[in-house]
């Protein structure tokens, strides 16, 4: 008597083609949207269809359930993905945030140019410039990691600076966009 009274599969597709324009009118409702409406429905039907569902014994009911489910998971989905989208949007850079590409090409040609007075230096001149402007390291303990005194770094470092001067960076100075190499407070840091 318990199978008489409960739905089956089959039963339960005919309640859905049955209660479809409801359920559509159902889904446009809470959705705001026919075109979402009928995805939703369609969504159910592929349920119905593809993972089959245990006897039923309100299968309108029950369908509309499915209905009121789904439409409540695809606005919290729409809105979850609206705010991820607007917090992505919100760190973004402004157009005008973004370096203009006469000054990205101009970056490029100075840090090539830096590169090649870099490779033409001594190795130990190279290393000890990088440690003291790129690690940031003190001038001590680029002498005790170089073998020699600080007297020899200050010299090595003064030394690189005008290598590199000589590779006409100096000349990029008179328009204000190279930073200074060599700062009188500067040499003396960290002993």
């Amino acid at each position: 008597m318990a199978a008489s009274s409960s739905m089956t599969e089959a039963g339960l597709k005919a309640v859905f083609l049955a209660e479809r324009p409801m359920l559509l009118r159902l889904l446009a409702a809470r959705l705001g949207n026919p075109a979402d409406a009928e995805d939703a429905l369609q969504d159910i039907w592929l349920k119905l269809d593809q993972h089959g569902v245990p006897p039923v014994a309100q299968p309108a009911a029950y369908l509309y359930r499915m209905a009121t489910n789904l439409a409540a998971d695809r606005r919290i989905a729409a809105a979850r993905a609206g705010a991820r989208d607007t917090a992505w949007l919100e760190v973004q850079p402004a157009a005008e945030e973004h370096p203009s590409i006469e000054h990205t090409l101009l970056a490029r040609e100075r840090l090539a140019r830096l590169e090649a007075a870099l490779a033409a230096m001594p190795e130990r001149m190279s290393q000890a410039l990088r440690l003291y402007r790129v690690e940031n390291l003190p001038q001590k303990q680029i002498a005790e990691r170089l073998g020699m005194t600080v007297s020899g770094v200050e010299k090595l470092l003064r030394r690189a600076v005008k290598e590199i001067h000589a590779y006409k960076l100096a000349g990029e100075a008179e328009s204000g966009d190279v930073y200074r190499l060599s700062d009188e407070g500067d040499s003396h840091r960290g002993r």
